[in-house]
């Protein structure tokens, strides 16, 4: 048997990134005699039950790719964290890949598949062959795919997929905004992906998050700080990307509190350059101070690690300019 293929057969080693099935191999003429010689001899790898690399070598992450929807079968997409890793907002990882399958379909998760000392001694870094499979299933295959190669979910779905899958609702609001702004999923987008594929988990929870971002909230820290900050302590909502005319442009508070006035603004939008951010704050904090508006000013670290300590200063200057106080401690002031 040739161990080096040409024409339809290396195409097809080309398109699968060296990774084929023994149905194609027995398709094209290859014996099951021939197929255990090369794996027995150390030519070949055996990654899955069926699936084969004509390579002896370290599987790339194509390679882990293309043997996974192998594995699973017509139709399957790569999903959740592996095609949020193929659509860029999160960085490759060498964990199991994540596959969703029709229903009825007979493919079920794998554990990493390790290489056999007693077959192949090689060094412990070069010991596992594959990282695994983890499948999930959906009766809405038909409608949650994009024609990419490899074959994944659409944005929309890659996003809802992350924030279902999160172990609490407070996380899967937190996921699905963070997911949103880093893959350009615009709320519209969003909330028409929940209303055709509505979520058996979080449903409220996504919903009223959607809302939130329809009245101005546009980044994972102004998120995290309307629910950690305001709605965890009794404070009044306050009014998001509020308006204000500077030398003739209109720039935009992230929060103000129009009952007195205090002015909250969240530095952590990493879509401005450096030198934008600068002027565009030096402007606004001399309007505010033309207008003797009191301002504080977040950044991450503050509003995710320390919400307790930014609701006391919100809400110590909120009294201080008049608010009448009906705001509470929440669970974790106390810890």
């Amino acid at each position: 048997m040739r161990t080096r293929p040409a024409g339809a057969w290396q195409r097809l080693l080309d398109d699968q990134h060296g990774i084929i099935t023994t149905k194609q191999m027995h398709e094209n003429g290859v014996n099951k005699d021939s197929i255990d010689h090369c794996v027995e001899t150390g030519q070949w790898l055996r990654v899955f039950r069926g699936v084969l690399s004509v390579t002896n070598g370290p599987l790339t992450r194509e390679m882990h790719l293309s043997a996974a929807l192998l594995f699973a079968g017509r139709g399957a997409l790569l999903s959740h964290t592996t095609a949020a890793e193929e659509w860029g907002w999160r960085r490759v990882s060498s964990g199991p890949v994540h596959l969703t399958v029709p229903y009825g379909c007979s493919a079920i998760s794998r554990p990493p598949t390790m290489r056999h000392a007693k077959q192949n001694f090689t060094s412990e870094s070069n010991e596992q062959i594959h990282p695994g499979v983890i499948v999930h299933r959906s009766r809405a295959m038909s409608h949650i795919g994009v024609e990419t190669n490899p074959a994944r979910t659409s944005a929309a779905d890659t996003v809802l997929d992350l924030a279902v899958a999160e172990p609490s609702s407070r996380q899967a609001v937190i996921t699905l905004v963070s997911a949103m702004s880093s893959g350009g999923v615009n709320v519209a987008a969003m909330t028409r992906k929940v209303e055709v594929r509505r979520p058996m988990r979080y449903l409220k929870a996504i919903l009223h998050t959607l809302a939130l971002m329809r009245d101005g909230v546009h980044s994972a820290l102004e998120h995290r700080y309307v629910l950690d900050v305001e709605q965890a302590h009794g404070l009044p909502a306050g009014k998001r990307q509020a308006p204000v005319f500077v030398d003739g442009r209109q720039l935009f508070e992230d929060i103000r509190y129009e009952i007195c006035d205090l002015i909250v603004r969240l530095d952590g939008q990493a879509f401005h350059s450096a030198k934008q951010r600068r002027f565009r704050d030096r402007r606004r904090d001399n309007a505010a101070e033309l207008r003797n508006l009191p301002r504080l000013m977040y950044g991450w670290h503050e509003v995710a690690e320390d919400p307790c300590g930014v609701y006391r200063e919100v809400r110590e200057v909120l009294v201080r300019e008049g608010w009448n106080d009906a705001s509470y401690p929440c669970e974790r002031c106390s810890s």
